[in-house]
Order: C-alpha cells, then structure tokens, then sequence
C-alpha cells in the first residue's frame, strides 16, 4: 500500500536522466523556432518554383561549375565546425581557434564562390528578366545567401573572441549555437543545389 509518507517521497523525486529534468537553453529554443521559420519559406519558394516549372514559357538553366565547389566548401566547413565544437568541450583551446579560423576562411569563400557563379550566370544571359528558373534562383538563393552572411558574422565574432577576447567561462553554448546554425545553412545549400540541379 502507498501511505502518505511513501507518496510525499514519490512526489518530490525528480524525472529525467541523473535525477534532473533536462531543459532546453532559451537561446537554443529561439534558434529552433527561427530554423523551423525559415524551413517554411524556403518549402514555400520551391514549392512556388515546381508550380511554375509547368508553364509554356518556363525557360531552364544550366548550373556553373563553379557551384560545386562552394558545395564542396561548405560541407568542409561543416566538418570544422563540428570538430572545433569538440575541441572546445575539451578545452583545447589552440584546436579550437585554428578550427575555428579555418571555418571562418572556408565561410567567406564559400560566398566568393557564390559571387562567382552568379556573375557567370548573368554573363551568360540568364538574368531577371523573362519567366524561367533564373528568376527563382537568384530570389531564393540570395535569400540564402543572407542567411549564409549572418552566419559568417557570428563565425568572425567567435574567431575574434577565440583570438583577442578574455574568457572568464567555458560556456559552450554559443559555439554549440553557432555550430547547429552553420550545419544549417549547409544542409539548406546542399538542398537547393541538389532541388535546382534536377529541376534546371
């Protein structure tokens, strides 16, 4: 039988792993909800983009070379990143700045990279005039491209932090962030390079 003692213990004994309730950081939870904002545009664009592929004047496009590198640079990045959030949680603070650099240096290539294959775009005739993907492509992956900027500058303000700030803590949440963000906006790269290839 359960007395009242045994409930009153009951009651008060924490849930969740090592007896504690596992939350959530807010900042965690508001990048989740601005990710999850932005996974609907984009849905919403493509999905826009297949509608208008049916029509008679639809005219296709041919995607540069030049965009499978900065694919290829970003999914490095994505590899730096992910290792220089490791190499903080194990205070190797050297590792860290060098890794942290390098995805930095990998970030602002990957959008020269980008610069270069749109201005190839253009010259080839494929501008904002007409009906056809080139339309959709420059709106949807300059979208992008402003996502992917936001993203260099909290890389440089971390390489800044790395390098001439003084930490006081090993709070890693802001790298955690910055890491789950740029993983982000390389997968949402590789989506739309993947939807604009097979589609033209």
């Amino acid at each position: 039988m359960l007395t009242n003692a045994n409930l009153g213990q009951f009651q008060q004994t924490p849930l969740g792993d090592g007896g504690q309730r596992r939350k959530i950081h807010p900042h965690k939870f508001t990048l989740w909800i601005a990710i999850g904002s932005i996974v609907m545009m984009f849905a919403g664009l493509t999905s826009a983009y297949i509608v208008k592929s049916n029509q008679a004047t639809w005219q296709p496009i041919v995607i540069p070379k030049v965009f499978w590198y900065s694919t290829a640079i970003i999914l490095v990045s994505s590899l730096t990143i992910q290792m220089a959030l490791r190499a903080f949680k194990d205070r190797e603070m050297n590792r860290y700045r060098t890794l942290i650099a390098i995805t930095t240096v990998l970030g602002i290539l990957f959008i020269v990279f980008q610069y270069f294959g749109f201005r190839q775009l253009w010259n080839s005739g494929v501008t904002l005039r007409g009906s056809g993907a080139g339309q959709f492509l420059y709106v949807i992956t300059s979208l992008h491209a402003v996502h992917v900027l936001g993203g260099v500058v909290a890389l440089v303000v971390m390489f800044i932090k790395a390098f001439f700030g003084t930490r006081k803590n090993y709070s890693s949440i802001p790298v955690e962030m910055a890491s789950t963000y740029w993983h982000f906006v390389d997968f949402l790269w590789i989506y739309l390079f993947i939807f604009f290839m097979w589609l033209g």
